[in-house]
């Protein structure tokens, strides 16, 4: 693949479909779960990222909205794509008593060749205007949350970039054999959270 052809002004997303489990299944396996990449998760949990059925359940869920960068023949939008992607993010929006409340944002990746030249930074861009603009009925700011693993410094600088902060939320993680197997006792999702104007 190369970089030079896909730069991050040819970056566009679209709603993910049922067509599209599989590739997203590999995709978000080999972000999360393989060496490959800056951003993977390998040295800390071992297993899968995801699983069909779980894309399935996020894809038809009305409050849960998955965009993927599907890759077309030529990296213009209107061409054919390929069935290969490379990225996607997900966006929850919460609500209470019918408010929408704040916006959770996660199963963020970037095809690993494509990494580190801007491409991940349209993806997030682009679901925070979608949950912002969903979030503006609010007669208060927006807030944006997100979770990361512990011991991940670079991705929480990274994150702190972007205007993200901790909140002091956190919880340890998740030891029930759907999220992959933990490679420490002591990991744990720290939750960020960026406070947005409507």
């Amino acid at each position: 693949m190369n970089k030079e052809i896909i730069s991050k002004d040819a970056v566009f997303l679209r709603q993910a479909r049922r067509a599209d489990i599989a590739a997203l299944e590999q995709l978000l396996n080999r972000c999360y779960r393989e060496s490959a990449g800056w951003t993977n998760e390998a040295d800390l949990v071992g297993g899968i990222r995801t699983t069909a059925d779980e894309l399935a359940s996020v894809i038809d869920h009305p409050k849960h909205y998955l965009f993927v960068y599907p890759k077309t023949t030529t990296g213009a939008r209107d061409d054919a794509e390929t069935g290969e992607l490379l990225g996607c993010i997900a966006v929850d929006i919460k609500t209470d008593d019918n408010v929408a409340t704040c916006a959770y944002i996660g199963m963020f990746a970037v095809h690993p060749e494509l990494q580190g030249c801007g491409v991940g930074n349209e993806i997030l861009q682009a679901a925070e205007t979608f949950a912002t603009r969903h979030l503006a009925d609010n007669d208060r700011p927006s807030r944006l949350t997100m979770s990361i693993l512990s011991h991940r410094p670079e991705l929480l600088a990274y994150y702190q970039r972007r205007g993200y902060q901790l909140n002091g939320n956190k919880m340890p993680f998740p030891d029930d054999g759907n999220n992959g197997e933990p490679k420490r006792q002591d990991l744990e999702l720290l939750e960020l959270e960026k406070v947005v104007s409507a």
